[in-house]
Order: C-alpha cells, then structure tokens, then sequence
C-alpha cells in the first residue's frame, strides 16, 4: 500500500490550494483519512479528517478555511485550502487508515508568502 499526496505548493496570502492524496495497492478498506502538518520547529499536528462515513473534523484554526473530502472509488482524499495565511506555512501529510493499519503519504510543501 502507498499514498501519493501531490498539490502542495507557493502560494500569496489569501491564496487557495487543493491537496491531494491517493491510495494504491492491495485495498479492502479505507477507514479515515486525515491530513496533518508540521511547521519547521514545531509538533505534527492533525489538520482534518473524515470518517467512511464522511463525517469530518478540523483543528481551530483552519474551520471555516479549509474543507476535506473524499472520493471512495478513486481511493482519494482531497484538502481544499482557502484564504490561507503564513501561519498555514507547512508540510502537508496525508494519513489513511487502510486493511487496519496507519499509512502516510510522503508530505508536500505548502508554503504562504505574505
């Protein structure tokens, strides 16, 4: 099983992005899939998760911002990012919870000029 996120990215203030992240392999099942981030110098930290059942989740600082979604024959889950700011500066990885086990994408860059 692999995960290829792709999408991340240069990007002004005030900016949009779309992450992507695709599963490949031997798959039965996708339970959640989730995004995370890690500033330079800082903790990884969850971003935004849906459920199977598309129920979703996000950290404060991105609610009304940023927008997670998946696409079940695809294998795929999607970050929609608007109105993005510095703070929003990272490297993006993509996690799913595939045959009962955690995979993580590879991570890609989002970085926010001001």
């Amino acid at each position: 099983v692999q995960l290829q996120a792709s999408g991340g990215g240069l990007v002004q203030a005030g900016g949009s992005l779309r992450l992507s992240c695709a599963a490949s392999g031997s798959i039965f099942s996708i339970a959640d899939m989730g995004w995370y981030r890690q500033a330079p110098g800082k903790q990884r930290e969850l971003v935004a998760i849906v459920t199977s059942s598309r129920n979703t989740n996000y950290t404060a600082s991105v609610k009304g911002r940023f927008a997670v979604s998946r696409d079940r024959a695809k294998k795929t889950t999607y970050l929609r990012m608007n109105s993005l700011n510095s703070e929003d500066t990272a490297v993006y990885y993509c996690k799913m919870r595939i045959n009962g086990f955690d995979y993580w994408g590879q991570g890609t860059q989002v970085t926010v000029s001001s």
